[in-house]
């Protein structure tokens, strides 16, 4: 009878046991301005996890540059999930080893973005130079922070974004060339990523404006107050479109693609699209986006691959190693 006992109590450590590594594990790789978003999105997935499969499911984060997060997955950071600013980082991946396949942007709604972001000005309180459009960046004496485009997502919006404002206003690939060098050129410093250019800024006191997404103002008021910055919508915005993937080799060799799949899914889930609402990302759900509509000034947003092609194409052409990126801004 002792050793019956014995075997059934062993039996059911090995079935606790059992649960507990049963319990998936995820890594989400992520950039940097997105820390707050996912404190607060992983908290309810957790929570919807919980009810739905009655485990506690755990999520780790990595934030950084989005290029050098990208880099990093492809040089063996085991992501389950990427969550980029856009789709040449997660390209990088199917480009480098095969880690997601090409046609990724397909497997979820909205090319796999969950919603949109702008480029905006953070300026000092009173906006003493006065900084309201593109061109005013290029004024003689006038600091621009904003990260560098060969590390960072949000710096190759600025590039983008001000290259747009020149075409739209009738200005030719030469002169959208000229423009972004002497843009480049008015920079400080080029931080790797959009979080340590908010550093430089805010705490530094660096620079007489910080350009970056419209979800890193509401950050850093709530972090640092509101009372030292105001915010400053150009006429002219490339559209961000943050996307998101499972990293297939990945999760296929852990295990864990159904809770990797279900936590990117959850993203558009009505939770999901207040959650972003309230971290100021504009939600891809029309009726949401409505209800937040207060927070999100209307803005004429350029989509990058109708003005510019494929983001493949865009990131040879403009941010590669040699390419108009290097050329206005070093030279070469």
């Amino acid at each position: 009878m002792k050793r019956l006992f014995s075997a059934s109590l062993l039996a059911a450590g090995l079935a606790l046991a059992g649960a507990a590594q049963a319990a998936p594990t995820l890594l989400n790789v992520s950039y940097d301005v997105m820390r707050d978003f996912y404190k607060d999105y992983n908290a309810a997935f957790q929570k919807h996890w919980k009810e739905e499969k009655g485990e506690n499911i755990t999520l780790q984060m990595s934030h950084g540059g989005s290029s050098k997060q990208a880099r990093a997955v492809i040089d063996g950071l085991p992501a389950d999930v990427i969550t980029m600013n856009q789709a040449t980082d997660i390209n990088a991946l199917a480009d480098n080893g095969g880690l997601v396949p090409k046609d990724w942007a397909t497997r979820l709604p909205n090319n796999s973005a969950p919603f949109t972001s702008a480029t905006v000005f953070i300026v000092r309180k009173g906006n003493p130079k006065g900084l309201k459009d593109w061109p005013d960046l290029l004024k003689d004496g006038v600091q621009v922070v904003v990260p560098n485009p060969k590390t960072s997502g949000n710096g190759r919006y600025t590039y983008l974004s001000a290259w747009g404002y020149v075409l739209k206003n009738g200005g030719d690939e030469n002169k959208a060339k000229e423009f972004v060098g002497k843009l480049f050129k008015q920079a400080p410093v080029l931080d790797t990523g959009g979080r340590a250019a908010t550093t430089t800024f805010i705490q530094n006191q660096i620079g007489d404006v910080l350009v970056t997404f419209e979800n890193e103002a509401e950050m850093i008021a709530r972090e640092f107050g509101r009372g030292g910055f105001e915010v400053v919508y150009p006429s002219v915005s490339a559209e961000a479109e943050p996307p998101v993937a499972v990293v297939d080799k990945v999760v296929d060799k852990k295990g864990t693609r159904v809770a990797a799949e279900a936590y990117l899914k959850y993203l558009w889930s009505d939770e999901g699209q207040t959650i972003a609402a309230n971290n100021y990302l504009r939600p891809r759900n029309p009726e949401i986006l409505a209800k937040f509509a207060d927070r999100f000034p209307k803005v004429e947003f350029l989509s990058v691959e109708k003005t510019f092609g494929d983001w493949r194409e865009v990131q040879k052409t403009h941010f590669n190693d040699g390419g108009i990126f290097d050329q206005v801004y070093t030279g070469q």
